[in-house]
């Protein structure tokens, strides 16, 4: 019972989230305006070009240079540019005759769209961007990416107040009408909605559009335990299919119990803190980790000389990655940890769910996650049960 306490206490103290806390500051990222180059009444933003031609702010792609489209990603934009003559960095000073009407404007054209799971965009898709010093991931380089949304009345006594968006955690799409998920973020009662293909919160100047669907029903691990995180995984079944997109795909799960070799350098990705504590600031765009694998025994060792004691036995429905002075934090909960297919460049599965950890690995100690191949026959019963194919999800 005591070892119980302890680890309660810790996954309370390390990755529950404070209603205050995420409501506030994540609730406003996800709900906040996107930036524009327009304010009330003043038309829109005159600038001048490179040219020192007068020109206009406009979203990047209503603009033509010298009237042909780029179609060759030559353009690069630098997400750090958030200041200028445009006052966000997907807006270009654009030269008026080379202004496009967005109902007439001609993007270039979409790159394929994967049907079958786990194919990443390292160099993104739509644009290409600098600037990403700071572990910031590409637009729609992580396709099968969620971020899981509460919703929440403004006026609960109110019959037609407002619905509020707020920020709760990570997912993945596994298949067009599936989410998986942490079981800790879900398990109680609460109306829930997904978004796929977002990536920069405070826009919606991107090229592809991110979707939102609502939560139909919620399937938590019968053998999930709230006190000790055991079994930490659920599965959010959709009201409507996502619609495959260049931002928008699906990743692929492993064989069951099958776990990368330790030293496997994978990607953990979210919006969450970069580190912990009240330093800790939550993420505007999406960010990735490169983590490590680490074997179950150097875990557990590095787990007992931190609070939870020489005693403490690390379960078997958890995984360890990380622990290089990098990690997951608050607010990454619910995410994915992939690591590559074996020969197949690019290609990547789902074995871990950020769970919990000690701190953000900061001193060495590796994260924890829910071991995705270990819940890998309970996913293909719940997703069969349902009437879908887990083939789909199958590298």
């Amino acid at each position: 019972m005591y070892k119980l306490l302890i680890i309660t206490a810790c996954i309370v103290l390390v990755n529950t989230q404070n209603s205050g806390d995420l409501d506030s500051i994540l609730g406003e990222i996800f709900d906040k305006p996107p930036k524009t180059n327009v304010s009330p009444g003043s038309g829109p933003k005159s600038c001048v070009t490179k040219d020192e031609r007068p020109g206009e702010c406009v979203i990047y792609y209503l603009c033509n240079e010298n009237n042909t489209i780029v179609t060759d990603g030559a353009d690069v934009i630098d997400i750090r540019m958030k200041t200028g003559q445009c006052e966000f960095y997907l807006d270009v000073c654009c030269e008026l005759p080379n202004k496009k009407d967005p109902e007439d404007v001609v993007t270039p054209p979409p790159p394929p769209v994967h049907k079958d799971c786990g194919w990443r965009n390292p160099d993104g898709v739509g644009f290409k961007t600098t600037g990403d010093v700071n572990h910031e991931t590409k637009f729609g380089e992580f396709p099968w990416m969620i971020a899981l949304l509460k919703r929440e009345e403004v006026n609960p006594n109110d019959p037609n107040s407002e619905a509020l968006n707020i920020y709760v955690g990570g997912g993945s799409l596994i298949h067009p009408s599936v989410v998986l998920t942490a079981a800790h973020y879900v398990y109680k009662p609460q109306k829930l909605r997904v978004r796929a293909g977002e990536w920069d919160t405070q826009t919606r100047h991107e090229i592809y559009p991110y979707q939102e669907r609502d939560v139909a029903k919620v399937k938590v691990h019968k053998d999930y335990n709230k006190h000790t995180q055991f079994y930490d995984v659920a599965l959010l079944f959709l009201s409507a299919p996502m619609q495959l997109a260049p931002n928008v795909g699906l990743v692929c799960l492993p064989a069951e119990r099958q776990l990368p070799r330790p030293g496997t350098n994978c990607f953990a990705t979210g919006w969450g803190k970069d580190q912990f504590g009240k330093d800790g600031k939550y993420q505007v765009i999406l960010k990735k980790r490169e983590l490590p694998i680490v074997d179950r025994s150097t875990c557990q060792k590095a787990l007992r000389k931190t609070r939870l004691g020489g005693l403490f036995e690390l379960h078997s429905s958890f995984m360890c990655a990380g622990g290089e002075g990098q990690d997951t934090c608050t607010g990454d909960g619910g995410s994915p940890l992939v690591c590559p297919v074996e020969y197949e460049k690019d290609r990547y599965e789902q074995v871990g769910i950020v769970s919990w950890g000690i701190g953000c690995g900061e001193d060495g100690t590796p994260g924890v996650y829910a071991d995705v191949s270990k819940m890998r026959a309970w996913i293909d019963d719940k997703i069969v049960a349902e009437g879908y194919e887990p083939r789909i999800y199958v590298a």
